[in-house]
């Protein structure tokens, strides 16, 4: 139990929130910056965890890895790119009318 009294007046609504939309193209430039900065560490990760292998295998597996967080994080970053190319368009068309 507290000893505070209870609260005589009822609260009352507030201030309305007004919610605005994100722009077009914000999502995709943080997701792919973010997948462009973290797949080629997920993917050194990966490949710290299978080791460099046997001296006779044609591919590195440490090596295959790294290269495909890499490609993956190529491809953030290349949504990134045109989620930014999106969100920059739409910003200078808001500022022209």
């Amino acid at each position: 139990m507290t000893s505070a009294p209870p609260d005589q007046e009822p609260l009352d609504d507030g201030r309305p929130v007004v919610l605005e939309p994100t722009p077009p193209g914000m999502w995709p430039t943080l997701l792919g910056l973010a997948v462009a900065v973290l797949a080629p560490l997920f993917g050194f990760l990966v490949g710290g965890m299978f080791g460099p292998g046997t001296i006779g295998d044609t591919v590195d597996p440490m090596f295959l890895s790294l290269f495909t967080g890499i490609v993956i994080g190529g491809i953030g970053l290349l949504v990134a790119f045109a989620g930014g190319a999106r969100w920059w368009k739409h910003l200078h068309r808001q500022g022209e009318a």
